[in-house]
């Protein structure tokens, strides 16, 4: 299932200044220099009509109700992810139930789920590779995660689950779930070949490979209260090696879902992800 992602990039100016203190220095501020002058953006081909709609359709504000699968007192906690994933192959029959079924795999794996999702510890896109290679029956339901991204004081559920065979044996399905009026709503699906899935406030960060050397994409989702749903806020090509010193840890192995996040991120979150 391929998606072209759209770069957008920014022009930033920064302001430097240094404070020096040193033998006979009188401890004021020194000035670090001239600075570039700011460059306003200039427009290209004015004379173009603006578009009207979007050219790719990445389900932004894409929500459906789950249906078959109750939430016993609003607490999602209590619900079962394999009940979920099932729920899922039941209401999109054409991509995993048949023969020619894209994810007929998973099915069939998740048909021999106990309620107990896989340990979510090997995450990572050659491990499942290396899984389906060696035709594991593992379940390909991930561990869950809650935390309150929409603000409602109540946990929500955040899950993975793999898509086999798929185009590619490491491809994940990322979903996010909520109560609305005692419903279970999903209200964030996306599927990739994922490096990385972080929670920072109200947005889930997933990392991608990209086919560039030393790059990758960043995809942020945050919750919209206006559109009950989780919305692409930003979509990136990052380096991930720039300016690695020798000897320690490369920017990917650093980075934490808090430090990543760019987009406002709303209220102050829970103080930590619980699986």
């Amino acid at each position: 299932m391929s998606v072209s992602r759209p770069v957008r990039t920014g022009l930033a100016v920064a302001l430097l200044a240094s404070a020096a203190v040193a033998c006979g220095d009188a401890g004021g501020l020194r000035g670090a220099g001239s600075t570039p002058t700011a460059t306003s953006p200039a427009r290209l081909w004015p004379q173009l009509t603006p578009a009207s709609s979007p050219a790719w359709n990445i389900d932004e504000a894409d929500t459906e109700v789950v249906k078959g699968v109750t939430v016993p007192g609003d607490d999602l906690r209590k619900v079962d992810p394999v009940a979920i994933v099932r729920a899922e192959i039941a209401a999109h029959p054409k991509d995993y139930q048949g023969p020619d079924a894209i994810y007929r795999d998973t099915t069939a794996r998740v048909a021999a789920c106990t309620s107990k999702p896989a340990d979510g510890k090997a995450t990572d896109g050659k491990a499942a590779g290396r899984e389906q290679a060696a035709g594991a029956g593992k379940c390909p339901v991930l561990q869950p995660y809650y935390r309150d991204l929409t603000g409602d004081g109540r946990a929500d559920l955040t899950l993975g689950f793999r898509l086999l065979p798929g185009d590619a044996p490491d491809l994940t399905a990322v979903r996010v779930y909520t109560v609305d009026k005692h419903r279970l709503l999903r209200v964030m699906a996306w599927e990739d070949a994922v490096s990385a899935v972080e929670l920072a406030g109200r947005s889930v960060i997933i990392r991608s490979p990209s086919d560039l050397a030393d790059y990758e994409y960043r995809l942020q989702w945050t919750w919209d209260p206006e559109q009950k749903a989780m919305l692409l806020t930003h979509d990136e090509m990052l380096r991930t090696h720039h300016g690695h010193r020798p000897g320690r840890p490369s920017p990917t192995t650093t980075a934490t879902a808090g430090r990543s996040s760019t987009a406002d991120p709303g209220p102050t979150p829970t103080p930590s992800v619980t699986p």
